[in-house]
């Protein structure tokens, strides 16, 4: 591994881990579309971290969960390209106020949990495989 490349690494690592610790905050306190929202940060981060473990080189500076995959040079199954597609409209959502309301009304406790649980799934597999790299 490069110089600094581990530093980098745990960077991703580090910051994930907080961020996941915020979603479990949000979800407590009834922000379920924030909660969502960092969660896809979460999820970010580590593919960021997996594909720098993978290729040596930092991560483009793309948001879309599905196409880091792609990056990453992991093939996955239209299930798991279905979760990842959901859990990236959160990012779009929270920034762009046109699809904000629309966020806010769907993100009830029972659509936020199930949403949740996608992100736990794909958490744990990136982990998984960034521990194999």
């Amino acid at each position: 591994m490069a110089k600094g490349q581990e530093e980098r690494i745990q960077y991703w690592l580090s910051t994930s881990e907080r961020d996941y610790q915020t979603v479990e905050h949000l979800i407590q306190s009834g922000d379920y579309s924030w909660a969502l929202f960092i969660g896809h940060l979460v999820l970010e981060k580590l593919f960021k971290a997996l594909y720098l473990a993978r290729l040596g080189v930092d991560p483009p500076p793309i948001h879309d969960l599905g196409r880091l995959a792609e990056k990453c040079g992991l093939a996955i199954d239209e299930t798991m390209l279905g979760k990842l597609d959901v859990i990236s409209r959160f990012n779009i959502a929270a920034r762009y106020p046109d699809y904000r309301q629309e966020v806010y009304r769907i993100c009830t406790k029972e659509y936020t949990s199930e949403v949740l649980e996608s992100i736990n799934e794909v958490r744990r597999w990136l982990q998984a495989l960034i521990q194999q790299s």
